[in-house]
């Protein structure tokens, strides 16, 4: 029953947590998104710059909530990939310089693990086997879950990830960053059947389609064009609710298309959803019809967790240092590692 402080840098929100394996003791984020929404998406150097100015700050809050009784504390996690390089560090740098002062052990977790343990927090009962639509800004895949640090990747974009569609469109619509939220709104006052957009497929070499794998392009590409189109005619304003809505339908059909495929072909009966795009309200619907249709038990986390936090990180160093893993203080930060390396993070297992 491990206890660890957890701190999440490798993006644009600053998060700090303690956790008792599934519980959440305390949780703090520090949004970076008013920054960023001058320049319309994140800006590496400002988002590094930001995290320094905060990070202290929100690891006294962690530990002032909890006492800062450093005996109950068991060990010291960060984010270490993937991510934005400099704001990895920071967060990184603070966890090995806190473990060193308290001689704590001292946990890398990598970010979209930290997505998977999401569901945990608010599904204790939760056991591998089961599958992860895992669909942020920066990732989508379907991961196969087999057991702490074991992971199979069965499918995932090959170009846009969802939530970078969904801010790209939005930028295309004049909507502002983040997209998500603002598409999401202004979906729910749109007819989703309003426009025929294409469901982007991937090729295979036999002329088939494979049958996990997603693509956004095209069809942030298809938006453009509907777009283009409707100024020739002269359409003013835009009917930017159902744009909205066909391309939110359109992403959250395809998403949830593949998940519960992917669910049924590997016999598996549950889906926990993680990462930003959990929290779409279309993409919710979609995956609970599908989940009544085929007697699957789709799982999504909280809203609070669903975006970038330190409890999720915190959530999967406890059941890794539960197992005995720790990583070394040599460990440094990767803008990019798969989800089936995660195990290369602790000494002992090819760290």
């Amino acid at each position: 029953m491990a206890t660890v402080l957890a701190i999440e840098t490798s993006c644009d929100e600053t998060a700090v947590a303690i956790v008792n394996n599934r519980e959440v003791i305390f949780s703090v984020i520090a949004s970076q998104i008013p920054v960023h929404q001058q320049y319309g998406g994140v800006v590496p150097e400002v988002a590094s710059r930001q995290h320094l100015e905060t990070i202290n700050q929100a690891i006294a809050d962690a530990l002032e909530n909890f006492g800062t009784n450093w005996c109950q504390i068991d060990g010291i996690a960060a984010t270490c990939a993937p991510g934005l390089v400099g704001s990895l560090l920071v967060g990184l740098t603070a966890a090995k310089t806190l473990a060193l002062v308290h001689q704590k052990p001292f946990l890398g977790v990598h970010h979209l693990e930290g997505h998977i343990y999401a569901s945990y927090l608010s599904q204790p009962d939760l056991q591998p086997p089961f599958l992860c639509l895992l669909v942020s800004g920066g990732h989508t895949s379907l991961i196969y879950v087999k057991d702490c640090g074991i992971y199979e990747t069965l499918g995932q974009t090959r170009d846009d990830a969802a939530g970078e569609a969904f801010d790209k469109v939005a930028r295309l619509l004049n909507l502002g960053y983040p997209g998500g939220p603002v598409i999401d709104r202004l979906a729910k006052q749109g007819n989703p059947a309003a426009f025929a957009l294409p469901e982007g497929k991937v090729s295979l070499p036999n002329g088939g389609y494979h049958p996990y794998d997603s693509s956004f392009s095209g069809l942030k590409t298809a938006v453009l064009r509907l777009v283009q189109k409707l100024q020739q005619e002269g359409i003013d304003p835009l009917p930017v609710n159902d744009i909205a809505a066909s391309f939110q339908d359109t992403v959250a059909r395809s998403l949830a298309k593949r998940a519960v495929a992917c669910a049924l072909d590997y016999g598996l009966n549950a889906i926990a959803i993680g990462g930003g795009v959990a929290a779409n309200s279309g993409l919710r619907q979609h995956l609970q019809a599908a989940a009544v249709e085929h007697n699957l038990h789709v799982m999504f986390p909280p809203l609070k967790y669903c975006t970038d936090n330190a409890a999720m990180i915190g959530c999967a160093a406890c059941d890794h240092l539960n197992r005995g893993h720790t990583s070394p203080l040599t460990l440094g930060v990767q803008s990019r590692l798969a989800i089936t390396d995660v195990m290369q993070l602790y000494s002992g297992h090819g760290a």
